[in-house]
Formats: C-alpha cells, structure tokens, sequence
C-alpha cells in the first residue's frame, strides 16, 4: 500500500505520495539505460495506481486497483517516478477544473481563473514545475485546454495508441490517455515510451505511425468562421499565431468550419451523450445524489435515449466525417486556438454550463472524427495569461504534429509553463524520417538557433533541424560588438584552450543555399566546423580580425546561455 499525503493547497492534488513509487533503475553494467530515468510525473485521479484509491473525484465512488493502469506500468518501467495523483472535473466531466470536490484548480499564471479541465491539476503540476509530466485524459479536450490555459504542451495521441487500461472511461470509445509536458520533446518521449497494442484495452489499435516530417512548404486549414466570445486579446494572438505559422514555411488555407461544429455538438447535445452515462451508470444509478452538479445533470441526461437514437446520432457522425474527409486533400494540418478565451472562476460559477461549451469551441470533434492533436504555447496576452494554438492531423501524424510544434513552441521565445525557466534547445523527433537526398547540413551556432531572432532565414527555405549538438571541444565564442541582432563568432583555437559549445545543424536544401549565403554579412560566412563526434560540417565561422575588442564568452557553453545571462542579468540582484 502506498503512503500517501491528501490534498493540496492548489488543489491541484488528490493524493500526493509521501514516498515516490521508483520506476525501474538504469543498469549501466549491462547498459541499459531507460529513457524516463530520473523524472518525475503524476497522473490524473481517474487512472489506476496499484494500492491507492482512485475516486474520479467522487469520494462515493472510490475504488481500489491491486494493479496499474496500462500507461502507468510503462512509464515506470521506463525509469520514471511516480509522485502523486492530481485533481480533475468529477467523472472526467468538464473543461473548466472548477467540478471537484477536491477544490477548484487555478490557472498557474493568476488564480483568479480557471485552469482549465478536466484533467486540471495534471496540467497545473506540470506548469508550476512540480511534475517533469504528468498524464491527463482526453475525450473532448480534456488534455489540450488546460495545456492552452497554462503555457504548456498536450499531446492529445491518436486514439488507441495509448492504452486506457486501468482508465475510468468518460465516453469510452472516444477517450485517450493524454500527456502534459513543459517541451514537446519531452511529451513525445513519453508517448513513445508508453505507446503500444494492448489486448485488456477494447478500443486499443496497433498503429502506424507516420513517419514523414511536416513539408517544408505546408498548407495549414484555419476556420472560415472563428468566435472568440468577445475576447479580442485571444482574437490578436491567434492572427499573431498564423503569422508565425507563415514565417515557419505555411500558407493559410481557410476551410469550413460548420461540419467540424456539428460533429463537436453531438458530443453532448445527442445521443452519443449515453455513452457517458454507460460509463458509470452502475454506480451512478445506485448513488446518483453523490455526484454534483452539473456532472450530476450531464450524465443523467444520457439516460433519456433509445438504442435507435445512439445509432442515428453515430450514423450522422461518421455522414460528417464523409464530408470533411477531403478537407486533408487541401491542407496538411489543422490549425485552432487551443480554446477561443480565459474564464475567471468567478464566470465560471455563474454560468458553469455555457462557459464550459465555448472552452471546447474547437476541441470537442477531434477524437470523434479520429484526428490526432498537439497544443503548444503560442503567446503569453498584454494581460499575462498565456493563449496556446492546437495543431489537429489525421489519425497517426502524432509524430509530425511534434516536428512542427516543436519547431512552433521554440521560435516563440516563451518560457516553461509558469516556471521562468527558459526553453532548453530543441531535439529531433525520433521515429521521423531523415531528411533525404539534395540537402547541406549547416551548423548554426547563434543568431540562427531554434527561437533565435533569425532562425526564419532557415525556415522560410525549407531548412529542418537535423539535432542539437556541441562542436569539439576546440573553439571559442565570441559576442561581436555592434551587432544587430546580436551575434557570437566562433573560431577554432586549440591552442587558447578550446572547449565544446552548444550547436544545431540544420538540413538545407541545395537550391536554397545560394540565397542563404547572400544574408551571411561580414565577418561571418560558412566554413568547415567540427562536431563532437569528430565529424565536419559547414557552419558558421568568423574571420579573425573581427575578434578584436570581442567580448570572449566561451565559458556560458553556447550563445543561447549567453543570451539568457543578458536578460537575468538586471535581475540578479
């Protein structure tokens, strides 16, 4: 049995372990070494942890598993540990984090606002730095909104990839295992650690994902028609979003929206709304006074269908997803806001039903329609509180979701959730392609690294990140005095005692590398640089005379730690 301690004053926990459940430990006399080793995550009180009460937030409805949850299992097999389980909206029911018994969850940059749910406290940890991740479910949206609400990553899995054995279902059929994570990097870490067919899981599929990158030129869908509710804060990010989106290699294509609404309606405005009272309704029906309100209503209103109607709401579904199927021939992702405002929680108690709805304005159709979905930070608003943007694919993008919102989240400059911490340097996808045949990998080293004021001269040319690495450790970096913006020299000086900096190498097609050059101004341009691993690229170098009166900054490691030491600088004392 697991010690644990209740409650939390965020109320962001349910229970919160006294002593961490170990995952498995590195071996390093037989090499192996795991790929969660030494993190910590929490998962949302809806999800089996062996020897600790599971309540879905309703203390009448606790029971008691003697095994994890499929995911569980995975992730500690995977070398992570298990801290605690967080708080959500009862039953899974709700967008908002305010429907518990357990408190409401607030919003980690100004708690007088929602946080978001279901899975809110899930989202909470992570964004005020408690958890490195933390799992949340998803079956309207439930691990994407309050990612959107509090600057960090969801990574909503196509449906099936991850089991939900061991999972309380909300609608069963359309839920997922969701992730919330500080970097998409780490969120995809975690879904491959614990994506994979499991026979116990009914809904379970054993998927292939794809493994092509996001074009270097691609086509983005945005609603031809967007509501806001009257928040024109949120109205400006998501035009600064397709501008950013634009700078990466993007064209906007609009596309309708109504079919995509009226899939979302029929999550809970038809029949398909029995499936969340089949969840529970043995329990439900016995001790129905137990659950509050409105998840009491919601789910007692599922018992108001036929059969007859369930099969014609699920036949007018999959009409809609006939429909818009030919919508993916014209773009290659989906682009919405994460959710189209911010509710204060005051707002949410005095109309808990309809400011609930307009939360899930563009994310209850994604699991219907069988989409796989990624929300990133995109902005934080004039008002401190953060908008984030959902990038929506077919059923298996999950990985090239990650590249490009990877490659989104970094070039906002933002940083982790609510915790300061500036974002670490990107990492390639695992899984994904590499980039074919008619590139030259380029070695950046300062202005043009991920989130870098120029780094759009590589992305606007089809550029993709190849990895992050370091040089050999025979260089020395430089801050170039009177340069707009501001700019390192990196020269190779073993004798002076070179170290290793940080540095990406991006893959750059061949046509493009004529007008790339042509932006390189004196005393910079490309030269042979070479990596840790011994091998040489071309890369930024810089000519010697220039070095003259340069500030030597080899011992920050890599220009975007120099940069970052700038801006803390002030703020030191």
């Amino acid at each position: 049995m697991v010690h644990v301690e209740n409650g939390s004053p965020a109320a962001a926990w349910i229970a919160k372990f006294a002593t961490p459940v170990r995952g498995a430990q590195d071996n390093e006399a037989l090499g192996a070494v795991l790929p969660l080793a030494g993190l910590r995550f929490a998962v949302k009180d809806n999800i089996d942890v062996a020897g600790v009460p599971t309540t879905a937030a309703c203390p009448a409805f606790e029971r008691s598993p003697s095994v994890h949850a499929a995911v569980v299992q995975r992730l500690l097999d995977a070398g992570a540990s298990l801290v605690g389980k967080t708080n959500l909206d009862q039953f899974a029911c709700g967008l908002n984090g305010t429907r518990s018994p357990y408190g409401e969850v607030p919003n980690a940059f100004d708690a007088r606002y929602v946080s978001g749910g279901s899975s809110s406290g899930s989202a909470y940890a992570v964004a005020a730095g408690e958890v490195d991740f933390a799992l949340g479910t998803d079956t309207a949206g439930s691990g994407r909104v309050p990612a959107g609400l509090n600057n960090i990553v969801g990574l909503k899995p196509s449906r099936g990839l991850l089991s939900t054995f061991g999972v309380v279902p909300a609608a069963q059929s359309a839920d997922c295992v969701s992730i919330f994570a500080r970097t998409v990097a780490l969120a995809v870490d975690v879904l491959l650690a614990t994506a994979g067919h499991d026979a116990r899981d009914p809904y379970s599929r054993d998927l292939a994902l794809r493994r092509e990158p996001m074009p270097a030129r691609f086509r983005f869908g945005v609603p031809d028609t967007l509501n806001f509710f009257g928040d024109s804060a949120a109205e400006q990010a998501f035009a600064e979003a397709q501008e950013k989106l634009v700078a990466l290699g993007g064209s906007p294509v609009s596309i309708p929206y109504a079919p995509l609404a009226e899939a979302a309606a029929l999550l809970y405005e038809s029949a398909l709304v029995a499936e969340r009272y089949a969840a529970v309704h043995a329990f439900f029906d016995a001790h129905g006074d137990e659950v509050i309100e409105p998840v009491r209503s919601i789910l007692a209103s599922g018992r108001n269908y036929t059969a007859a109607d369930v099969f014609d709401a699920q036949t007018r579904l999959r009409a809609i997803a006939q429909q818009v199927a030919p919508m993916w021939r014209g773009i290659d992702v989906l682009l919405v806001p994460t959710a189209p405002t911010h509710y204060s929680r005051e707002q949410m108690r005095a109309d808990p039903v309809v400011c609930n709805r307009n939360l899930g304005a563009y994310t209850n159709f994604v699991n219907l329609l069988d989409y796989a979905a990624l929300s990133v930070p995109s902005s934080l608003r004039a008002d401190g509180l953060p908008f984030g943007i959902t990038l929506i694919g077919p059923c298996g993008s999950d990985l090239a979701l990650a590249e490009l919102g990877q490659r989104y989240h970094h070039a906002t400059g933002l940083a982790q959730g609510a915790t300061g911490l500036p974002l670490p340097a990107p990492r390639p996808v695992p899984g994904l392609a590499a980039p074919g045949a008619g590139t030259l990998p380029i070695v950046v080293v300062g202005a043009h690294l991920s989130g870098m004021p120029l780094n759009g001269q590589l992305t606007e040319r089809g550029a993709t990140l190849l990895r992050a690495t370091t040089t050999a450790a025979a260089y020395r970096l430089y801050a170039l005095p009177g340069t707009t913006p501001p700019k390192p020299g990196l020269q190779r000086s073993e004798e002076a005692g070179g170290a290793a900096i940080d540095v990406e190498v991006w893959a750059l097609p061949l046509a493009q590398v004529g007008s790339f050059l042509a932006l390189i101004p004196p005393p910079l341009g490309l030269g042979s640089v070479e990596l840790a691993d011994g091998s040489w690229a071309k890369g930024f170098i810089c000519e010697g005379h220039a070095l003259a009166g340069a500030q030597d900054v080899t011992h920050h490691g890599g220009w975007r730690a120099y940069i970052a030491s700038r801006t803390a600088a002030p703020h030191s004392h």
